[in-house]
């Protein structure tokens, strides 16, 4: 038994794991009235940021859902990811945090995350930020991120439009009224160094402010390419004590950096090393990123709580670089580029643009959340309501005012390099506004038919709209202006079963939609489309999924396991677009299958587990269109992921922690015949804490494996970061 006392004002953000057999927590309270608690597993909320243990903790509960219940209440698989284990290594990007987490694939894309959940793509909506979905092509810090939440499998009764392979939530850091400050700095490989700072301080009873930054700069393995990032976000909270609180938090990022986008590696020559950058000089992406948001809750009664979330976001991001590109195998070799291999036989002739892309995004979410009972029934309702708006405005060119194209070249084997870049001025070819709306109303219900068994009712209603206009040619002709709406009903169900006070089961249904024929981003129709040609239908992902959460070993051990089917419904294609361009018919269907076992906590008292393992079977069931791909495997998705991380704790000031990541082989195309080979990478660290200083050493790729993190990118070779912080109240 863990006995734990803590302040009636403030209730905690339950962690649920027993840090120790018995320990006594008090949090950092304003109200004179304490309660004293004796639980099975100790919760616990205020863990210090860098606490050897936090890495460890499972979350009870999970922002994603969007109903306040427990995720052992939720009749699908969430995955709760404290950010700081990935920190400790200098992991930034999501698509490096998230390697080797169980039926997620992830790839390099310099312009997004390149994330696959459960078979399917989740870059272009199924990405959320404290509840707001991250439209547009932009990168940014995770600094200011605490955890990320990953619902799995079809969502749009909670989110709308969707991918179908799940969602991912971050989770920012924000004003409250117990977490430490701290301020540290970070320095290793490549010239990579920073320093951060997260500031945290009650002002009054009744409010409180934090401040968190980033400043950082590195260089890469592969030569040429740097990066320096800024981030800059403030917040502050108020608590009346009655019932209502309010967050509002205001975040800065900004990224500079010099990519590389290199050719995918069966076009580079033997011979190549995995160093070498494809970068001209003067290449160039800026990303800045400005997002305000608000919070509000307020307890109506015992029984009801209402949630407003507000958010605003400006995402803008512009680039001028070489990118890709064909081997000049010999002087007749066919290139992507206006260039020619003539006199560059054994270079690269790489593809070139210029873009700016500025996107914004309004959303609100007002929540409605009550218990009550009906006879003998009883209901956790959660009714909600969205409204939002995205816009995305892109111009780009690719050559010169006098129709002139732009090439550049680089010797893969010897690193020269040359361009014609800046031989005339740019004449931009496109330039696109789009826009979509989308109204969703939803309602899920979670029904005590019994002590031990749940009935999980939801179903949702969107109305979505989509415009799109060509700015070079709307002006003088209207039209090159088009717009189209629709709207839908995404239901779900689910049972869940205790028959045992620690395993819970469940089993559920649940699907989501991709509009419009499956365009899932802001701007599925060209300003200049005919639409009496567009395929307006919606695509559906159905997915059934049973599984079972467990608390082992005592309650120390946190586990989950699923097995689910998913099918991508309603694909559809011209079969003859020349002689009868109106006609659509249903393609066919893909499949997504596999399970999943993730486990976090302590086996002993100095020992600490978390991982997992996932089989991921993503395939054409059917393509009428093209039969040669039916019983292919999905491109971009790894059969295999897994990852296993053990921390030894020997005394309290010290630790050490070794871990492998492994990542399956896959397919770079839907005709299967590239492949990219999977990997198993092993990293490790140790850590010092003495009085408020924390240290450590870690230590990525420890065995300097050589490995493809995508077609056109190789995996960082060994690297080290030491990380030092001060924590203070």
């Amino acid at each position: 038994m863990a006995i734990m006392t803590f302040k009636k004002k403030h209730p905690l953000l339950l962690l649920s794991l027993s840090l120790a057999p018995t320990m006594t927590y008090v949090t950092q309270a304003h109200a004179d009235t304490q309660i004293r608690a004796v639980l099975p597993t100790l919760m616990v909320e205020a863990l210090e940021e860098n606490d050897p243990t936090r890495t460890y903790v499972d979350y009870q509960q999970a922002s994603v859902t969007r109903n306040n219940l427990d995720k052992k209440q939720i009749p699908q698989t969430i995955d709760t990811l404290d950010v700081q284990k990935y920190k400790l290594y200098g992991s930034n990007d999501l698509s490096v945090m998230l390697q080797g987490t169980p039926g997620v694939s992830t790839s390099y894309d310099m312009r997004g995350d390149g994330i696959m959940l459960r078979g399917f793509s989740a870059d272009t909506g199924d990405i959320y930020r404290d509840g707001n979905r991250e439209s547009g092509q932009v990168r940014r810090s995770t600094a200011n991120v605490e955890r990320i939440e990953i619902l799995k499998g079809p969502a749009s009764v909670l989110y709308g439009r969707s991918g179908g392979g799940g969602v991912i939530n971050m989770v920012s850091k924000s004003a409250n009224f117990e977490s430490k400050s701290s301020i540290g700095a970070y320095a290793g490989s490549y010239d990579n160094q920073g320093v951060v700072v997260d500031i945290n301080e009650v002002i009054s009873d009744n409010w409180a402010v934090r401040l968190t930054g980033e400043h950082g700069q590195s260089e890469s393995f592969r030569s040429g390419i740097k990066n320096e990032i800024e981030m800059l976000s403030p917040s502050i909270t108020y608590d009346n004590y009655e019932g209502l609180t309010w967050t509002a938090q205001y975040t800065y990022d900004k990224l500079h950096r010099i990519p590389d986008r290199g050719p995918a590696f069966e076009n580079l020559p033997d011979g190549t090393s995995i160093k070498t950058g494809f970068a001209q000089p003067g290449d160039f992406v800026d990303d800045k990123l400005q997002v305000l948001r608000s919070d509000l809750k307020y307890q109506l009664n015992d029984q009801w709580q209402m949630q407003w979330a507000a958010s605003y976001r400006e995402a803008y991001q512009n680039f001028d670089h070489f990118y890709l590109g064909t081997y000049c195998a010999s002087e007749s070799t066919v290139v992507r580029t206006g260039g020619s291999c003539v006199g560059h036989v054994g270079d690269i002739s790489q593809v070139y643009y210029w873009q700016e892309t500025a996107n914004t995004t309004f959303s609100n979410n007002l929540s409605l959340l009550g218990e009550f009972m009906t006879g003998s029934l009883k209901h956790r309702l959660t009714l909600g309501f969205d409204y939002s708006i995205e816009q995305r405005e892109p111009k780009l060119a690719n050559e010169n005012k006098d129709r002139s194209p732009i090439f550049g070249y680089v010797n893969p084997l010897t690193g020269e390099r040359s361009s014609s870049r800046g031989s005339g001025d740019l004449e931009i070819r496109t330039h696109n506004y789009s826009k979509g709306t989308n109204y969703g109303l939803f309602v899920q219900d979670l029904i005590g038919l019994t002590d031990d068994l749940d009935l999980m009712l939801g179903v949702r209603y969107d109305y979505y709209k989509s415009l799109s206009e060509n700015r070079l040619l709307a002006s003088s002709n209207p039209n090159f202006e088009r717009s189209i709406d629709d709207s839908t009903f995404s239901p779900n169900i689910g049972v869940v079963w205790r028959p045992f006070q620690d395993h819970t089961l469940y089993a559920s249904y649940s699907r989501s939609f991709a509009p419009f024929g499956g365009r899932v981003g802001v701007n599925p129709i060209s300003a200049n489309q005919n639409l009496e040609l567009f395929d307006a239908d919606p695509q559906f992902n159905d997915q059934y999924e049973i599984g079972i959460k467990s608390d082992l070993l005592n309650q120390r051990l946190s586990t989950q396991f699923a097995i689910y089917d998913i099918r991508k419904n309603n694909i559809r294609y011209r079969p003859d677009p020349t002689n009868d361009p109106y006609t659509w018919e249903v393609q066919g269907q893909h499949q997504s299958k596999g399970l999943e076992l993730s486990f976090i906590g302590r086996l002993t008292d100095q020992l600490y587990v978390r991982g997992g393992y996932g089989y991921n079977e993503a395939s054409v069931k059917e393509d009428k269109a093209t039969p040669a791909n039916t019983g292919k495997s999905l491109a971009g998705v790894a059969r295999n992921t897994g990852n296993l991380f053990l921390r030894y704790l020997p005394n309290e000031h010290s630790y050490g922690e070794i871990g492998v990541t492994h990542v399956g082989d896959s397919w770079t195309n839907l005709s299967n015949t590239t492949k990219l080979d999977g990997f198993n990478r092993v990293d490790a660290a140790v850590g010092y804490n003495i009085d408020n200083w924390r240290m450590s050493l870690a230590v990525s790729n420890l065995l300097d494996k050589e490995y493809w993190r995508s077609s056109a990118m190789p995996g960082t070779p060994r690297s080290l970061l030491f990380r030092v912080n001060y924590a203070f109240d």
